[in-house]
This record gives structure tokens, sequence and C-alpha cells, in this order.
């Protein structure tokens, strides 16, 4: 019997392959309560935890909406690091410094809909301009989509290769300002508290999460879109 974790699960992947439009009703639970031969009470758990996280907004007597989004956006390609410290004119290295298949922390499997208990590929990697630290990887990889033998991220890195191999279906990005933490300070080779740029992103196949990354910058990063 379906959870009400695999029906969010569920929801999200209808929404971003846009079988339910933004704006656009849903179904009501009684309906979904049908089609998955689960409880009503399963169904509006799970609707109300995606309402919470802005996905779904919900109104009394109006029904459940896909949240609109803006008509206008940025536009943001996935960029392969080697080719953003190459056109800086400096070489590009990398060191990974972890490997493993791991339980990710409870926030993160969530963002990517999964089940509590999954083990994910964990990646740390190093990116290297000219021999310094330029970027700070850490990375949750849903080895399902990976092929076997599963590919050497010691011989290519980890963002090289999806951006090469895997095509995601949708995903979200967001960038902030944070101060070091102690293993990004180590890594990085900055003081705890410096500041970093910090991106998160997420990608998903039209089925299933493909990887959420974060990276560390230090000063002096810049991102450019198109809007």
């Amino acid at each position: 019997m379906k959870g009400w974790e695999d029906i969010r699960a569920e929801v999200l992947r209808r929404i971003r392959v846009r079988d339910w439009q933004p704006g656009g009703l849903i179904p009501t639970e009684e309906e979904l309560a049908v089609e998955f031969g689960v409880a009503r009470a399963t169904v509006n758990r799970a609707l109300r935890d995606l309402a919470e996280a802005g996905v779904l907004e919900r109104r009394r007597k109006a029904g459940t909406r896909v949240a609109a989004l803006p008509v206008r956006k940025a536009t943001l390609d996935i960029p392969v690091i080697r080719q953003e410290i190459e056109a800086r004119g400096q070489a590009h290295s990398f060191q990974v410094l972890k490997q493993a298949f791991m339980e990710p922390p409870v926030p993160i499997a969530s963002r990517l809909g999964l089940p509590p208990g999954i083990k994910l590929l964990y990646l740390e990697t190093l990116h290297l301009a000219d021999g310094k630290p330029f970027a700070f990887e850490t990375r949750w990889l849903n080895s399902e989509i990976l092929p076997r033998p599963m590919p050497d991220f010691q011989e290519l890195s980890a963002n090289e290769w999806l951006v090469s191999h895997v095509a995601y279906v949708t995903g979200d990005i967001a960038f902030t300002a944070e101060g070091a933490g102690p293993r990004e300070a180590a890594v990085l080779g900055v003081a705890v508290g410096t500041a970093l740029f910090i991106t998160e992103r997420m990608t998903w196949t039209a089925e299933s999460p493909i990887t959420f990354v974060r990276l560390a910058h230090g000063s002096g990063y810049r991102v450019q879109t198109l809007v």
C-alpha cells in the first residue's frame, strides 16, 4: 500500500513534467484516494505537506491548484566546472575526497521525494584552478540512473559526467551567501565563517530524482543568467 510520501512523490512528478500545469486545478482528494487505492487521509497528508512547501495552493470550496509560476524566469545552464575554469585561462584538476553509499539527511531525501532509509551515492569533490581551490562540491546521486559498471568519478568528475550523459527533465536551483563551516573552511583553505557563494541544485528525470548538489565557491565567483 502506498504511504503519503509515495503520493507526495507522484504529485511532484506530475507537476514537474507538466501533467498538471501551474495555476491549474488538480483532482480532488476523493478522486486521488480512489486512483491510488488509499484512504483520503493519506492523500490529505501528502497534499498538506506540499501546500506547506508552497508547491500547491489549497482553498476551502475552491479546490487545490498547482502554485502559479512567474511567466518570466531566468534561464540557467548547468555549468561544467572544468569549462568554467578553462574559460578563465586556468588549468582544471579535481580530487574526490570522499565516495560512499550512505543514507542522505532526511531534509535532502524529502526534497528529492525519496522515502527514509534509501541509500544514495555521496561524493565530495574539490575542483582546483591552477592548483588552488575553486569549488567544493558535495553531491547526493541516485545510483539507479547510472549504468553498470558505474562510471569512475576519479577519472571524470560527476559534474561533467552527468551533464554529458544524463538528460534532466526539470530541476530547481538556489543561491545563497553563507559563512564557511568547519568542513568547507578546511577544504577551501579559508577561515571558518568566511563568506562563500553557495549554489544548491536538484534535478530529476521524468520518473525519478537524479542528484542534489551543493557547490561552495570563495570570493569573486560570478553567475550570469539569461532572462
